[in-house]
């Protein structure tokens, strides 16, 4: 054997050995996750052993531990894998999103919680907030904003009425692709789509199938069904929904904006703790006054905390009533967060704190 294939040999065996260390290991991890579970349930804790704010100080420690060649997103993904695998091996999160399988929800929900759990994909968002309430899921994935569209307003609209309370959040990058059976873009007659992603396509479609029917269905993964079972037709949808209905890209990447994202919210009942990197969402209606909104949002300049979002929605309780969403930086255990809200309570006639949560560690 030259000496060049040795040297190949014997970095070969040294993978292998480090391999057979890290499965060691991750089984190690796992009867640990175990005996971690048993003593919860010792101490009365029968339901999801899932902790956000764990899961969110280890990602981050992994990262800030990192010290290459691994991308710092790809150590992030690889223990967000491992910690799904090791919590399944505690008890299955079963996790409701809007569905069917193969649609961004369905991705948002993988990528926060790691493909070790159960899914419950459901029809409409309304259904995943229901599914959360009456306990048939521990969690809710569900949209909350989109950087070109904007928000989600059914979301919103559903948080009014709702215990739940936000216990997370994930952000994902949002890539378009034409699916089809169709040999090529001119054997395209008619487009499926969400009327969102539909909308975030425009441009691309004006541009590259100007006659084509376009018509908006409930969901990118029902548009990938359509698009399967129909040849001349296409989709546009994302590339899991590709994998799971056989169909190939005719267009990659077809979105307007290249930094197109959706942010999606966890819903659940737990309260989590905080982290040091936290969000407070809350929602808040005023009294109709000159001045009534501005006497909400001076806590928040006075207290010096940093406002994300505010949104407004009618309150369905009384014609041109609003309820507005906040989204605060900090944790509602955070003395500054906590004044800014006993301040805001004594302005506002409704004031709902909907949860701290940990920020989103898996941005990219």
């Amino acid at each position: 054997m030259c000496p060049a294939n040795e040297d190949l040999k014997s970095l070969r065996d040294r993978i292998d050995n480090i391999d057979n260390e890290i499965l060691r290991l991750i089984n190690q991890r796992a009867s640990i996750a175990i005996e971690v579970a048993a003593a919860k349930q010792k101490l009365g804790e029968t339901g999801s052993f899932y902790r956000p704010e764990r899961e969110a100080e280890v990602l981050r420690h992994v990262i800030d531990s990192n010290e290459g060649p691994l991308d710092d997103m790809d150590v992030a993904h690889l223990f967000r894998a491992l910690m799904s695998a090791c919590l399944s091996a505690e008890k299955p999160l079963m996790v409701a999103f809007l569905g069917p399988e193969g649609t961004y929800s369905h991705s948002a929900a993988e990528k926060h919680f790691g493909y070790a759990i159960k899914n419950k994909p459901l029809t409409t968002i309304s259904d995943v907030f229901r599914e959360v309430e009456s306990g048939s899921a521990n969690f809710g994935v569900v949209p909350i904003e989109n950087s070109t569209e904007g928000v989600v307003s059914n979301t919103l609209d559903n948080f009014i009425d709702s215990p739940l309370r936000v216990c997370g959040e994930v952000s994902l990058r949002i890539h378009h692709h034409l699916l089809g059976t169709a040999g090529a873009l001119s054997d395209v007659k008619r487009v499926y789509s969400h009327q969102q992603s539909l909308a975030q396509c425009r441009n691309w479609l004006a541009l590259n199938l100007p006659d084509v029917e376009q018509v908006s269905v409930s969901s990118n993964a029902e548009a990938a069904r359509r698009a399967a079972e129909e040849p001349g037709n296409a989709a546009i949808a994302g590339l899991q929904a590709s994998e799971l209905y056989e169909l190939k890209s005719l267009a990659s990447n077809i979105e307007d904006n290249p930094n197109n994202t959706t942010r999606f919210l966890i819903i659940g009942k737990l309260e989590t703790r905080a982290t040091g990197e936290d969000k407070t969402s809350i929602m808040v209606s005023s009294r109709n006054e000159a001045g009534a909104l501005y006497n909400l949002l001076a806590p928040i300049a006075q207290h010096k905390v940093s406002m994300s979002k505010i949104e407004s929605r009618p309150s369905n309780r009384g014609l041109w009533e609003y309820v507005f969403f906040l989204d605060l930086d900090g944790h509602i255990d955070n003395p500054e967060i906590s004044a800014v809200l006993d301040e805001i309570k004594q302005q506002a006639v409704t004031l709902k704190l909907l949860g701290s949560y940990p920020k989103s560690v898996l941005d990219l």
